[in-house]
């Protein structure tokens, strides 16, 4: 069998369609990394302490293997609304075999934000970057997680309170957050500093269409 064609539509857009491309992505492509640059600035920060704030962007997507077409390794998916995606799947998968119609990708994935205020600032701009991954082992369905994090201190390069935005400049990039809490906006001002933590991760999953029907 052939595969040729593609359908989607304007819903594979959103979040949950942003994290089943990546779910192929990661079935098509083992081992692959994540982005890990760009803040959640979707996410409003909200203070868990004096001078502290965490923000969280997190979804969780299935799809379901509607067909393989094993000459060319591509791979139609279909998610719960009907809507289908095709990736081809690299020499990369080495398990690619393993995958049959009627299995199950499952991914999660997870941005998270954590930063505490340094008032007065002083330090130097730094970024750094680390990161972990994990793959299916040979024979099994294919599967990947991957985590990957930067710490950082920041600038704040300006404080509007009537929008309740502040703009960091990072060693490498400029972003904007915004800070649900008055009070806690309050207590920054430009000049003062950002250290924090940003997390990326992703976790994707074959499972057997048998295993479904045991549950």
């Amino acid at each position: 069998m052939r595969i040729r064609s593609i359908r989607t539509t304007a819903s594979t857009r959103t979040v949950r369609g942003l994290v089943a491309s990546a779910a192929l992505a990661a079935v098509a492509l083992l081992p692959f990394s994540v982005s890990a640059q760009q803040a959640p600035e979707a996410a409003a920060m909200t203070a868990s302490a004096p001078g502290e704030f965490v923000g969280m962007v997190e979804a969780q997507v299935s799809l379901v293997v509607k067909a393989i077409d094993k000459a060319t390794r591509a791979v139609v998916l279909q998610d719960d609304q009907g809507e289908e995606m095709v990736i081809t799947a690299s020499d990369a998968v080495k398990n690619f075999d393993q995958i049959k119609v009627g299995d199950e990708v499952a991914a999660s994935y997870t941005q998270t934000l954590v930063m505490k205020l340094k008032k007065g600032g002083g330090d130097l701009r730094v970024r750094i970057d680390s990161s972990d991954a994990q793959a299916a082992k040979p024979g099994d369905k294919p599967a990947a997680a991957v985590v990957k994090d930067v710490a950082f201190i920041a600038d704040v390069d300006a404080v509007d309170r009537k929008t309740q935005m502040i703009t960091l400049r990072g060693a490498k990039k400029t972003v904007k957050l915004k800070i649900k809490d008055p009070e806690q906006l309050k207590l920054i001002n430009k000049g003062d500093q950002i250290e924090g933590v940003y997390s990326e991760a992703i976790a994707v999953s074959v499972v057997p269409a048998s295993a479904k029907k045991a549950k």
